[in-house]
């Protein structure tokens, strides 16, 4: 999958979850799962844009393996 691609599918993934996260109910409950939701799904694209703009093959390592967790 090339670079593009993946920021792209990141995108869509950020995108599909603020949909989601808007038709729940207003609830406390789901308020607080909705802010976990939208910033674990949004985080991964930031995260790998980051990782795009690396230095350095050991700073693309660290920023990917925080992608990953």
């Amino acid at each position: 999958m090339s670079e593009q691609e993946f920021k792209a599918r990141t995108k869509q993934l950020a995108l599909r979850v603020i949909r989601l996260v808007e038709q729940l109910a207003q609830t406390r409950i789901s308020d607080v799962i909705s802010k976990q939701l939208l910033r674990s799904a949004t985080s991964v694209g930031a995260n790998y844009r980051a990782a795009c703009r690396a230095k350095s093959k050991a700073d693309l390592i660290a920023k990917l393996s925080i992608v990953e967790e």
